[in-house]
């Protein structure tokens, strides 16, 4: 088993919180206010990871760097757990360094995928930067493209009281169609089947065999839509997409929580019901995730 969707919230992540904040709070203050464990170096926090891993069986990980210009912290994690680890990281496709940031993750730092996030960032896909970001990623073969539709919400900014302006109109899997015909040998990848924008997410996929879709989280958009189960979101998926373009995610994050078995056995059960075959199950569960990020290759080889 493989997760293709766990945030890295290093020491980078919290000191970054502690400033957008305000005041004279340290990032080890932040982790204490949220009862969370403080991550040490970037080693200490993939040391813990790795362990965490153990533990529950799952083979290798994609681990997010979690903000803006954290991609160093997740690159000395993958490079030291180069076998259980792939790193992505977060990029402002709007800010002035993107396209330089870009090709340093990639190239320098072997970073695997590139997360993007429209609507936390106000920028557009049809953005002429986040065409030149995606060229980076057609050029360096390894790369994949993550982005974030739908709803988007972010737990830890709430419990610090941190404003979350974030324009929901931006992320739209329609525009990660138009990204992905463009690119076709680019695979892309929307979390959490579209977050609320299902129908969109599966008629991108339908049009695109390069955009993959994430299960992760608790899905808890299934709310927005009367009577629809995950039961559901996975039947219509599979009969749109089939099980070659389905990756596993928790979408876990901090610890001590760690990660998060509840939502591997509920997916686990949600497979059963629909009696999905076992060899359809592995590929969700780990074989996809293997097949776009083999063991031993990164963009950087």
């Amino acid at each position: 088993m493989n997760d293709s969707h766990c945030h890295f919230f290093s020491h980078e992540f919290f000191e970054a919180l502690a400033r957008q904040r305000g005041g004279e709070a340290t990032g080890v203050e932040v982790c204490r206010e949220l009862a969370w464990n403080e991550p040490g170096s970037a080693w200490t926090l993939a040391d813990r990871w790795v362990a965490e891993l153990n533990v529950h069986g799952v083979s290798r990980a994609a681990l997010i760097a979690s903000i803006p210009g954290d991609e160093t912290s997740v690159a000395a994690a993958t490079r030291r757990h180069p076998d259980r680890l792939v790193g992505f990281f977060m990029l402002n496709a709007a800010s002035e360094d993107a396209l330089a940031r870009t090709e340093r993750a990639v190239g320098e730092l072997g970073l695997r995928g590139i997360c993007l996030f429209p609507a936390m960032h106000h920028y557009s896909l049809d953005d002429a930067r986040v065409a030149a970001v995606v060229a980076v990623a057609a050029r360096t073969p390894g790369t994949a493209v993550f982005v974030h539709c739908g709803v988007l919400s972010v737990g830890v900014r709430k419990k610090l009281g941190l404003a979350s302006r974030f324009d929901l109109r931006r992320g739209d899997p329609l525009g990660v169609a138009s990204l992905a015909l463009a690119h076709p040998t680019v695979p892309f990848i929307i979390p959490h089947f579209g977050a609320g924008l299902l129908r969109e997410a599966l008629m991108a996929a339908d049009v695109c065999r390069n955009i993959h879709l994430d299960t992760s989280s608790s899905n808890s958009w299934i709310g927005y839509t009367p009577g629809l189960t995950l039961d559901d979101v996975f039947a219509t998926a599979l009969s749109v997409v089939g099980p070659s373009r389905l990756l596993f995610g928790t979408d876990s994050s901090f610890f001590p929580r760690g990660w998060q078995l509840p939502v591997y056995n509920e997916q686990k059960r949600v497979l059963d019901r629909l009696a999905v075959p076992e060899d359809q199950q592995a590929q969700i569960f780990g074989g996809n995730f293997d097949r776009l990020f083999p063991l031993g290759q990164s963009s950087a080889a």
